[in-house]
């Protein structure tokens, strides 16, 4: 038997200054504190047009050494935008904050690279719509992402609502 989970629900982070990573992700993201539990120095942030009670956390732990990259542990956290316009804004949002890292196009999905102010890298990615996956429903490849190219072919183009198909039930 196995765990009949349909998406990842939220993430958890440990930061170093909790206010400074806040403020970050608001500004990223556009997320709002939904709760502070202050016996944990810790903060529960929603995105915009989430309906989950709320999609990060943050943890204030205080200054301490950064897990060297590579390192087992958590690699990165992967937002899903709606739309190829939407990755397009995004990429300018992390270039101004300074926090862009990089792109490329993993066939099915197109991504931005970005790190937190705790070097917590993240990436910000738009699914193609199912049934153009082709060759790349079971494929991942690491390639240059013609940013500007994938706006011409998708503009307007919503994928967000194709998470759970409808006839994804469960085994029994």
């Amino acid at each position: 038997m196995t765990v009949h989970a349909v998406r990842l629900n939220h993430a958890v982070l440990f930061v170093a200054d909790l206010e400074r990573s806040e403020a970050f992700y608001r500004q990223a993201f556009g997320m709002t504190v939904v709760a502070r539990e202050p016996r944990a120095n810790a903060a529960f942030l929603r995105l915009p047009r989430s309906g989950n009670h709320h999609d990060l956390g943050l943890f204030g732990v205080g200054d301490q050494p950064p897990r060297p990259r590579g390192s087992i542990g958590l690699y990165h956290l992967a937002w899903q935008v709606d739309t190829i316009e939407e990755l397009e804004e995004a990429r300018q949002t992390l270039v101004g904050l300074g926090a862009y890292g990089g792109e490329s196009s993993h066939g099915a999905t197109k991504s931005i690279y970005a790190h937190d102010p705790d070097g917590n890298e993240f990436e910000v990615m738009w699914m193609l719509p199912r049934d153009s996956w082709g060759e790349f429903a079971d494929a991942a490849p690491v390639e240059r992402l013609d940013l500007p190219g994938e706006v011409r072919r998708w503009a307007g183009v919503r994928t967000a609502a194709e998470l759970v198909p409808l006839d994804a039930d469960p085994e029994p």
